[in-house]
């Protein structure tokens, strides 16, 4: 059965939040079924390691995780208006992902999580959309024939899901995050089946 690679890094949760609703709105297209994938954290210490399993979550992703997916949505927190490091650390290192085309023509989103309102979720989202256009990947955002998109006083926005976590980052999706998290995964699925991607 096609998958669509659900790959994300959460610090405080939101971000590994929206990534089970996005999860769940894939699995709503029949014939589709969602992979979760996170990253290690990475060290400014060269000796530290993460070790090869998460004590929690989803596993690491691995490179067949990219290659055998029928599309991707990739989500990160904000750090100063870009994608934070472990996430990045990954994705530079698709550089033979990128030479045999794996990605080319698959679909692809992109989703977020920051404290503030204006705390650079659309830059954070354009950010990680730019690895994406390099690998050949067909980037789909949320249409505005998403009426959430239209009421939300919190997070979401055409580029991408996105979440406002609050000060302490710990408030929790709203209605219309959820329900733009989901959505965003639903079109996602639904794009990758009419592309027939399946490997």
């Amino acid at each position: 059965m096609p998958e669509i690679l659900v790959l994300y890094y959460s610090r405080h949760g939101a971000t590994a939040d929206m990534a089970h609703h996005i999860a769940r709105g894939i699995e709503e297209v029949n014939g589709i079924q969602a992979r979760l994938r996170t990253v290690p954290e990475v060290s400014t210490v060269c000796e530290a390691v993460e070790n090869a399993i998460p004590t929690a979550g989803p596993p690491y992703v691995a490179a067949n995780d990219l290659e055998e997916c029928s599309g991707l949505a990739l989500g990160s927190p904000t750090r100063f208006g870009s994608m934070a490091t472990p996430l990045k650390y990954f994705l530079d290192s698709t550089t033979p992902q990128w030479l045999t085309g794996a990605l080319a023509g698959k679909p692809a989103c992109v989703f977020t999580s920051s404290s503030s309102l204006h705390g650079g979720q659309e830059s954070t989202l354009l950010s990680m959309m730019l690895p994406l256009l390099h690998h050949g990947m067909l980037l789909a955002g949320i249409p505005y024939s998403e009426t959430d998109l239209f009421t939300t006083t919190s997070g979401g926005t055409p580029y991408g899901s996105s979440h406002v976590a609050g000060n302490n980052s710990d408030l929790p999706l709203s209605e219309e995050e959820q329900q733009l998290c989901k959505a965003q995964g639903k079109r996602l699925a639904e794009i990758a089946k009419q592309l027939n991607i399946s490997k």
